[in-house]
């Protein structure tokens, strides 16, 4: 998905937001302001979102000389999420399509998210995520495609989803023993996205082989995956990539068996998959 005019806006104001989450003094704010306006300016358009963001954000962490912009947010989340466990237990363990449950509580994660439009309340989203059926349901050719799968790669998106996923990838391997699972995370800090340190300290390698994919965009560019990464991710039989961020990256590989899953944020990806704001997606590539 390549740049629209209106992602300027959308990357510029989550550049604004650094300097409020961060609660940084008003001469840090004016840098990160002229700074993305600066790079803004050279964004090129026949590339996606996630490709033009990260130089932007890699630039704000080396002027505030930190590695990990939001590393303290990002362990909030997780510590967040983890509150909402039993009751995400309680509806995949008491529903009569586990699979379908353990999908929509990945996507209820999937609010976590500090380059999104709109913000979402995760407690809110959890009271009704079960009974909001997908926009783009594409449920069943998933479902089928997990019953022939032996390799699943699965792509990580915000830290804080992580502990939700962790509960999805217990359902498919509980449905399905003989899958194995790949967790792709990100190659190095970016935003709030989740990295191979982020998804250890969940315990995500208790349920799944995890990968660092090598990529250091807000989302899965494909061409600058590692070569180990790419080889597993070109040998699976079923990929749920989960978030925007993603779906902005992968949206045109349609060579691949792509089921991507998330809630619709902005209004950008609403036009490009063909759903309104706040729905949520289950959508085969």
């Amino acid at each position: 998905m390549y740049l629209d005019q209106r992602c300027l806006t959308c990357i510029y104001d989550q550049s604004k937001r650094v300097g409020t989450l961060l609660n940084l003094t008003s001469e840090h704010k004016n840098a990160i302001d002229s700074l993305a306006r600066r790079l803004i300016e050279g964004f090129d358009s026949d590339q996606t979102p996630p490709h033009n963001a990260a130089p932007l954000y890699e630039a704000i962490a080396r002027l505030l000389g930190v590695r990990d912009l939001y590393g303290d947010f990002k362990k909030a989340s997780s510590l967040k999420a983890k509150a909402f466990l039993p009751l995400c237990q309680m509806h995949i363990e008491q529903s009569t399509t586990p699979l379908l449950s353990a999908l929509k509580t990945a996507v209820a994660g999937n609010v976590i998210d500090l380059a999104a439009v709109m913000l979402y309340d995760l407690s809110e989203e959890l009271e009704k995520i079960y009974h909001t059926p997908f926009s783009i349901d594409d449920f069943l050719p998933l479902e089928a495609t997990l019953q022939k799968t032996r390799t699943l790669v699965y792509l990580a998106d915000n830290a804080g989803e992580e502990i939700f996923d962790k509960l999805c990838i217990q359902t498919i391997r509980k449905l399905y023993p003989t899958i194995d699972v790949y967790y792709f995370v990100r190659g190095k800090p970016i935003i709030n996205d989740l990295t191979y340190e982020d998804a250890l300290a969940s315990g995500m390698d208790e349920v799944a082989t995890l990968v660092d994919s090598g990529v250091p965009t807000p989302g899965l560019a494909f061409e600058l995956m590692s070569p180990s990464a790419r080889e597993l991710f070109e040998k699976a039989d079923c990929i749920l990539s989960k978030g925007m961020g993603n779906f902005e990256c992968l949206n045109e590989r349609s060579d691949y068996p792509i089921f991507f899953l998330f809630k619709v944020k902005c209004h950008v990806v609403a036009e490009a998959v063909g759903a309104t704001l706040g729905d949520i997606v289950c959508k085969k590539s």
